[in-house]
Order: structure tokens, then sequence, then C-alpha cells
């Protein structure tokens, strides 16, 4: 200890060093706050970042660096997508929200299509066999991209289904996000890749290449499946244990989707795209191509959306502000994490000022503390404009979906939150359907059913509500 402090008093008695740090501050303040202000994000982010880099000297360019916003260009795997040729041109205009399909298909690239038959597969008990079976019925190539993937049953189950297709001459490939599949490591998955398929991680965080700024928080958030070209998995269920009611009573409340028609092209294409990037390989974009069955029109009108840090025009985000605008009947949204900006936020609450029926389904308790804090912080404005909230429990609520009207669904990866919106990779399917917008509605008229209508009389401690909602509020840009 007496070595230290002689350490640091000659430290201080080098001549001029505190003017010397004190302009090396100022430098940094300076420099660093040009380049997050010329990244041109809303303004709460930016200041949220200069306030908190500010007081956190050359330890805050480190958080910056690793965590902060970051844009992704993939010129290549653009040009991937308009080689490949996967999706259809649509067959022509609708009758009704064509300026919702113009939108998405401006903003994504994928045009719109149709689907022949859509099933929703509500938790882990219903989505994970239909899975299994799928997967069972594969002859040619089996596609799956996912979040989470953890070595568990569920995991476990799902791999040696994979092994038995691979050994069978099937074509497996596999892509996980390296942080939230952090838990399967490369030996659990030794017996799909000496059967011969194919495992990639989006994204890995090697030491080696720190040098680059690492892209740690941009991450795929999708769960996709596609099966021979013709059969389709997509939502938000992840290959775990946490999500099967089955193996667990606390199982997540969540919702997938099973689907098949030409609809599944576009899940083809945006995986195809996202493995080409994640592998730099392109050689099996052929192979691929030619195995797609013949186009087959269904009578489901579809639409898939896709988005992340590689675009600008957050496609889904639009597409929900878009959808909430055009209602004229009622706006039911469910969704884990509500963390909505500006204009997300003005869309609910015009539509519950302008009398519609406007509802909005969140867990009691998210899997974050912080995370339930700051949806809590929304909730005053909602009720005052006329907004039903409901919170879910005592199951986590993980479902992400929207519906409008008597006929629009939105069902996806996607939270209503900024991650989701801006920083990661994600996938939805937009429905113009009768059908589909009925299912969804019973579904989530079961879970309004099980939720816990918030009130404004409830109580409103400083120190138990107002304080930390309004701090975790702050935070929040910065998630």
């Amino acid at each position: 200890m007496p070595d230290l402090l002689h350490a640091w008093e000659t430290f201080w008695a080098i001549p001029h060093i505190r003017a010397w740090l004190t302009a090396g501050w100022i430098v940094y303040l300076v420099w660093l706050g040009l380049w997050i202000v010329l990244q041109k994000r809303e303004p709460a982010a930016t200041l949220s970042w200069l306030v908190s880099l500010a007081a956190l000297p050359y330890i805050g360019f480190a958080i910056y660096y690793l965590l902060g916003p970051q844009k992704i260009t993939r010129h290549r795997a653009r040009r991937l997508r308009h080689r490949a040729s996967l999706a259809r041109e649509p067959e022509g205009p609708g009758d009704d929200s064509v300026e919702l399909r113009t939108l998405a298909h401006a903003t994504t690239g994928l045009a719109p299509t149709t689907a022949r038959e859509v099933r929703l597969l509500v938790d882990g008990g219903s989505k994970y066999p239909a899975l299994l079976d799928a997967i069972a019925a594969a002859r040619d190539h089996i596609h799956l991209e996912y979040y989470i993937y953890c070595p568990d049953r569920t995991g476990t189950a799902l791999r040696d289904a994979l092994v038995e297709r691979a050994r069978a001459g099937v074509k497996v490939r596999l892509l996980l996000d390296a942080m939230g599949s952090k838990q399967a490591k490369p030996r659990f998955f030794a017996p799909l890749v000496e059967a011969g398929g194919e495992l990639a991680w989006f994204h890995p965080a090697q030491p080696w290449t720190l040098w680059k700024r690492p892209w740690v928080n941009l991450r795929t958030h999708r769960k996709i499946v596609v099966i021979d070209g013709a059969v389709g998995f997509l939502g938000g269920i992840n290959i775990t244990d946490e999500e099967d009611e089955r193996l667990r009573e606390d199982a997540y409340r969540d919702l997938h989707l099973r689907v098949d028609g030409d609809v599944v092209r576009a899940l083809q294409e945006v995986f195809v795209e996202d493995w080409a990037y994640a592998t730099e390989s392109r050689d099996f974009v052929g192979d691929v191509v030619r195995a797609m069955p013949a186009p087959a029109p269904g009578p489901i009108r579809a639409q898939l959306l896709s988005s992340g840090p590689d675009s600008p025009w957050e496609a889904i985000h639009r597409l929900h502000v878009g959808a909430i605008h055009s209602a004229g009947k009622r706006v039911w949204l469910a969704t884990p994490y509500f963390v909505p900006g500006e204009a997300a936020m003005m869309a609910l609450t015009s539509a519950a000022l302008g009398g519609l029926d406007v509802r909005l389904l969140v867990p009691k308790m998210s899997d974050s503390r912080l995370v339930t804090w700051c949806v809590r912080s929304y909730f005053d404005d909602l009720l005052a404009a006329g907004v039903k909230v409901y919170e879910y429990g005592p199951r986590m609520l993980h479902t992400k979906a929207l519906l409008v009207d008597d006929q629009l669904a939105i069902i996806g990866t996607a939270n209503f939150d900024h991650r989701s919106f801006r920083l990661n990779f994600e996938a939805s399917l937009l429905f113009e359907d009768a059908g589909v917008a009925a299912e969804l509605a019973q579904v989530i008229e079961r879970d309004f059913a099980s939720a816990p209508r918030v009130r404004d009389d409830r109580a409103r401690p400083l120190l138990g509500a107002r304080l930390p909602e309004a701090l975790a509020r702050l935070i929040a840009p910065l998630l």
C-alpha cells in the first residue's frame, strides 16, 4: 500500500500533469461528441450518450465502442438477393392496404406474396412437435436460424432430429447467434457436423478482432426455419426448455407460426442472405434455387418484413406505425418489451383518443426488472389517452403480435422497442386475411382474460414506482 501511494504521489508530481489530463479530457469530449452527433440519432438517445460518456472519461469510450449505435453495410448480400431471385413479384394490386404493401416492399425489398396455409402455434408445446414432424419429412434441405439455442432437452431433441436427416442425405444448415446461443458450444453440435450438417455463428465476439470494432450489440433475433423451400416457421419461440410448458410450469407464454406456400420463398431469401453474410460463402445459392418448389399462389395475402442495422429504413417499425394509423376499429398489441419511440407512442395514443379499441398486453414481470420499470413508465400517458393496458402473469409473456381491425395481423420476432426496431436483425409476417386475424384475436382474448387490467388509481409510491420507472425510462435509449 505505501508503494502504491508513493507511485500516486510521484505521478501527480509530474510537471503540468493536471493540465495535460484536463486538455486530454476536453479533446476526448469534443471528438467523441462530434462522432455521436454525426450519427444523427434521436435527440434523447444522443443526449443520453453524451451525458453518460462525459461522466465516464475514456472508460465511456470503450462502452460506446462496444455497445453504441452501429451500422452495417451488406451490399454483397443485397446483390445476392437479386441474383437468387427466390421471391416473386406481386401478382397485381390488391383492393385494400395498398399503401402498407408498397411501404413494406420499398423498405425491405421483399415483394408481397401469398400463403396456402397458416397455423398459429401457441407455446412451445405446440411449436416443437410441429417443427420435429416437419423436419422428419424433409427430403432436400433444412435451414434454421435462431437467436437462442440451449443444449437442454429441447435443444438435444432438435439436434438429434437434424442429425438423423443429415445422415439420410438432407442438407442441414444451422445459423445461431453467437451471443444468444453462447451456452451451446461447438462440441454439442459435433454429431451434426460429423453427419454432414453445417454450423455457422452470427457475429462471434473474437478477442483478436476487437480492433475492427466488434458488433457485440448487433444480434440476429430471428427464429426462421425453412424445410425444402416449402414449409416455414417463424415467431417468438427459441430452442430452450424455458419455452416448453410441458417441461416447466413457468415456461414463457409465446406464439409461433407454421406457413406453407409462396411466402416461404421470402423466408428462404432472408436465411440465404444471413447465411452468406455469416459464412462469406455463396456457392450454395444455386443449389437452393434449384431445390425450390414451383410457385403456387395461395388464398392468404402475406408479406415478410425484415429489418436490421444494415438498413436505414426500420421497416418493421414503420409497418407497425403505418398499420396502427390505418386502423378504423381496433388495435391490439402484445409484446414482452414495450419501449416505443415518439412515432409509435403517438400512433397508439392517437388511435385511442380517436375512439378506437386500443389494448396493450405486456408481462406483469419481465425477465428484467429494469425493463419492467421502463415499460410501466409509459402507462400514465397510455391510460390518459384511453389505451387499455393489461399485465399478463404469472408466466412471462413473450408473444409479439399486432392485430388491426378484422383483417390485418403482424406476427414475428420483433418486440415493440428500440432494440428490435433498430439494433437487432428481425423478421415478422404481415397478413391481410380475416381468418388469420380472427384466430389471432382468439389467442389474444384468452390472454386478456388471464391478465389484470392496469387501473388509474393504482399505488404509485415515489421510491417503489415513480423514481425507478423514470430512471429506467432515461436509460432506455441506451439499451
